[in-house]
């Protein structure tokens, strides 16, 4: 869904925007409508009233709608091709909540590290804790230039939320590693001191 997104959002749509964009297209129904109650924006840090849902309206890819409860907003999704993007809905319910997951912990950095700590786990190898991409695919997905990215992903590195990350600029190829994957390749190797049998 990032993937799409980085292709079918406006490029100068904000991080926050795109953050809400993912929500919006992970939890919508068959008829594009979606309800995102307030707990939601505020574990995204998002201003109900105005910003990204504006910038989206603006951008003709949602329409915000009445009628919602007092405590969510409605809205029905203006793309048509999501419908051919997306998994099922208790799958992207799922991915959904997994997203808000996976950013928690940048909450207090912002939008931007927030969105990109969610792309890294994404595309991050599970079994190694290590990643590999295309630093331009990555920018275009957070909406951002690859020279801001850099900065982000040293802010991501500093608050502990990524190991490490290096770009090749011959070949624009991102390497990463989780923090774990750091931790784990810090600690020394145990020697087995048991006498043989």
């Amino acid at each position: 869904m990032l993937s799409y997104l980085a292709a079918a959002l406006p490029e100068n749509t904000s991080a926050a925007a795109r953050l809400l964009a993912l929500q919006c297209a992970l939890r919508m129904n068959t008829h594009m409508r979606v309800r995102l109650s307030k707990g939601v924006m505020r574990s995204l840090r998002l201003d109900t009233a105005t910003g990204p849902s504006h910038e989206m309206e603006h951008a003709r890819w949602l329409r915000t709608t009445p009628g919602g409860a007092a405590n969510e907003i409605a809205a029905e999704l203006l793309d048509v091709t999501l419908l051919g993007q997306a998994p099922a809905r208790p799958d992207r319910r799922r991915a959904a909540d997994w997203a808000l997951r996976a950013g928690y912990a940048a909450r207090a950095i912002g939008p931007l590290p927030r969105l990109a700590s969610v792309y890294l786990t994404a595309n991050t190898d599970p079994e190694f804790g290590t990643g590999l991409g295309d630093l331009e695919q990555m920018a275009r997905a957070c909406g951002t230039q690859t020279a801001e990215l850099s900065g982000t992903l040293d802010q991501l590195v500093a608050a502990g939320l990524l190991g490490s990350w290096q770009a090749c600029p011959d070949s624009g190829d991102l390497q990463w590693t989780s923090p774990e994957r750091r931790w784990k390749r810090s600690q020394p190797r145990s020697h087995d001191n048991s006498p043989e049998a």
